[in-house]
């Protein structure tokens, strides 16, 4: 995953930010144009290691953008916006067959859900609860719950693994659409599914996986899975 990660900025555009060695346990995050070449960056950091924890809120389906746009206006009018780090809608691309020719765009991966990073404090609840189109955080009991690391890992495609040690063998066994298997390295680890594509000349599968009670497509390496 690369060092640089998305930001908002007070006109809801998005912003590139990233990592700088601060103080000793603790990371600093600083805008694209104020990274010096000098400066120390560490090469990879996991979004679950990042400030804040991760909480998934609940918007009207279709509204998402609308949303974030919201919560990046209230964050800065409740001057809490050194609380609130990352808003971000998942999205994924799709390849549909328009008049005889392939295009590709994108679609939200989960409808009315959006992703916030943030120190969830009585402010900052304040802030994200009662912005217009929140219906309410994603979580069990009256207070809200994090995302585990493997939830955040899983969501945002983060392998440390799959990224330090890539490997383009290909599989003993023959794949085909519909089979079963389990994925037996990276962030999906130990999940379930059913190949939905196959790709032989990247040596990549399409994997439907359960996330969020959905089936979801994840793109996996050969090696990565196994016949369940």
């Amino acid at each position: 995953m690369s060092d640089f990660f998305e930001e908002a900025d007070e006109h809801g555009e998005s912003v590139a930010t990233k990592t700088k060695k601060a103080e000793p346990g603790k990371l600093e995050y600083v805008r694209e144009e104020e990274v010096h070449e000098e400066e120390e960056v560490p090469e990879r950091v996991s979004p679950y290691d990042m400030p804040g924890e991760w909480y998934v809120i609940h918007s009207y389906s279709g509204y998402e953008n609308k949303v974030r746009s919201n919560l990046i206006t209230r964050m800065h009018s409740m001057q809490v916006e050194d609380k609130i780090y990352e808003i971000r809608i998942l999205m994924e691309d799709v390849t549909e067959i328009k008049n005889g020719k392939r295009v590709v765009s994108q679609k939200k991966v989960f409808p009315g859900y959006i992703l916030v990073r943030a120190e969830l404090d009585d402010s900052t609840w304040d802030v994200i609860r009662h912005t217009p189109g929140v219906t309410g955080f994603v979580g069990m009991g009256s207070k809200p719950t994090p995302l585990s690391r493997r939830e955040v890992e899983s969501l945002l495609g983060y392998s440390e693994e799959a990224a330090e040690s890539p490997r383009k063998t290909r599989p003993q066994l023959e794949y085909q659409v519909g089979d079963p298997v389990i994925v037996k390295d990276g962030a999906f680890e130990g999940l379930t599914g059913m190949i939905s594509e196959i790709n032989e000349d990247h040596l990549k599968l399409k994997v439907l996986v359960n996330i969020f009670g959905r089936e979801t497509p994840v793109e996996l390496e050969f090696a990565q899975v196994a016949k369940a």
